[in-house]
């Protein structure tokens, strides 16, 4: 087989879904709207043969090094790719209910999951770029709100990530991050290398909403279609927090102790304000846009951690964040009155004795979402506290559970509101198999994962030892 033909097997996951989303956009623009049913379907089979290449065949790199294929890859693209593929069904039952489907939609999720894939698979700082790029285009005509403001202040972070990619590549010679982790070994860090590292890391928070870099998070979880704002929750979310493992672990474990303080800062900020800011929200969308921002940050502190361990814990998070999120999402979907979403929390009031089930895996989920025991979330959370504290980071292990106690209060007020409130008008009960079914599975996972969370973790710490051999 030619060096060409292997680099293309080893990308085949993102081929199938980068031509794939081509030819479905030609199929729709010849059939027009009455296709997105159809384009949706075909969408989703897409993204499971992607899933299946992903997994099938050894270890590699493709194009001299500036992308690979190792078990940290296929454990965030099992992830990303399961959200994507969840994301596309409930948009395609979203827009069918508001009678305003559209074929590029699923289209463009496509081409977004592309780009995430690109990312996390990324070995050098262009073709993390280049992922970077296909994803945020797809994801700015994706968020149905000001756009124009969304996009002057992603752009200004993107200056971030290329100045910085500029500066690591002035003073080390190279984008790839073989060779830089070499030079900075060999070489030591030198002040011009711990700059281009902050405005790097600085573009990457923006992605994962990390304060302060949030800015954007709640109007957009707000302001977007509810199956979009779980798409940004999640893929989005995971792949961007998969691209800093990768940019930071691999060409800068000889500057550990220089990004370690930056992930604390970000850590205890993020840790900080979602905790606190979503305390007095009303609009369930934004406090689960505040709750995200709070997950990233103790999320980050596996990554602060800078051992196997922490990474595992990360990775471990990041699973239990995905299949909870799109369950809650999904729940928050269900949320129509006459055909129309509905938003506040007080639209919750006494849902447990309109429709028992649904106020069920809402509660089922927010009280795992808080680390309650003995739901999926406390051993989340408990295995990125206990590799912080295995690094000797007491203060902003303390720290975290602090700020999760805290948290517990405006997830615990939404199962009341549900339970001890007057209720009010019920919802419509047609919710559609796909949304049910992904709230049915975040609820069976936020209940019962913790009898049996052997096997995510093994995959956990498989890919974790990659960047630790």
């Amino acid at each position: 087989m030619s060096t060409l033909s292997a680099d293309l097997m080893t990308l085949l996951p993102e081929l199938i879904l980068a031509v794939g989303a081509m030819a479905l956009l030609l199929f729709g623009a010849m059939r027009g709207n009455e296709s997105t049913r159809l384009v949706s379907v075909l969408a989703v089979l897409l993204i499971a043969a992607s899933a299946y290449f992903s997994f099938v065949g050894p270890d590699a790199t493709a194009f001299h090094g500036a992308f690979v294929i190792d078990g940290f890859v296929r454990f965030i693209k099992a992830a990303i790719l399961w959200s994507s593929a969840a994301c596309v069904l409930m948009a395609d039952r979203f827009f069918a209910d508001q009678k305003d489907s559209r074929f590029e939609l699923p289209v463009l999720m496509l081409l977004a999951t592309c780009g995430m894939s690109l990312m996390v698979s990324a070995q050098s700082f262009l073709s993390l770029y280049m992922g970077l790029e296909l994803q945020s285009l797809a994801l700015y005509v994706l968020a149905a709100f000001d756009r124009d403001s969304l996009r002057s202040s992603e752009a200004g972070l993107k200056y971030f990530v290329l100045y910085g990619i500029s500066l690591i590549y002035g003073f080390t010679g190279s984008t790839e991050f073989a060779t830089v982790a070499g030079v900075v070994k060999s070489g030591g860090v030198s002040i011009g290398l711990i700059f281009g590292m902050v405005f790097l890391l600085a573009g990457l928070a923006f992605k994962i909403s990390a304060v302060p870099f949030h800015m954007w998070t709640p109007d957009v979880y707000e302001g977007a279609p509810t199956p979009i704002t779980a798409y940004f929750a999640s893929s989005a979310k995971i792949a961007a927090f998969g691209l800093l493992l990768r940019a930071v672990l691999t060409p800068f474990p000889g500057a550990f102790h220089q990004w370690q303080q930056i992930i604390i800062f970000l850590s205890v900020l993020s840790m900080g304000l979602g905790a606190f800011a979503a305390i007095g929200q009303t609009n369930i969308k934004r406090l689960m846009a505040y709750s995200s921002i709070g997950h990233m940050g103790y999320a980050l502190l596996g990554l602060a951690a800078g051992t196997a361990m922490g990474v595992r814990g990360v990775l471990f998070y990041l699973a239990f964040y995905a299949v909870t999120n799109l369950g809650v999402f999904a729940c928050i979907q269900s949320m129509r009155r006459d055909g129309k979403p509905v938003e506040s929390i007080s639209d919750l009031a006494g849902l447990a004795r309109t429709q028992p089930r649904l106020a069920f895996a809402f509660a089922a989920m927010m009280l795992s979402l808080s680390g309650l025991p003995p739901l999926a979330g406390i051993l989340a959370k408990a295995y990125v506290f206990l590799a912080a504290i295995d690094a000797h980071l007491y203060v902003l292990a303390g720290f975290g559970v602090l700020t999760s106690v805290v948290a517990a209060y405006y997830y615990l007020r939404i199962v009341k509101v549900m339970y001890f409130d007057e209720p009010g008008p019920a919802f419509d009960h047609e919710v559609g198999w796909s949304v049910a079914v992904i709230a049915g599975l975040g609820t069976f996972f936020s209940l019962f994962f913790v009898i049996n969370a052997g096997s995510l973790i093994a995959a956990a710490g498989t890919a974790a030892q990659v960047f630790f051999k």
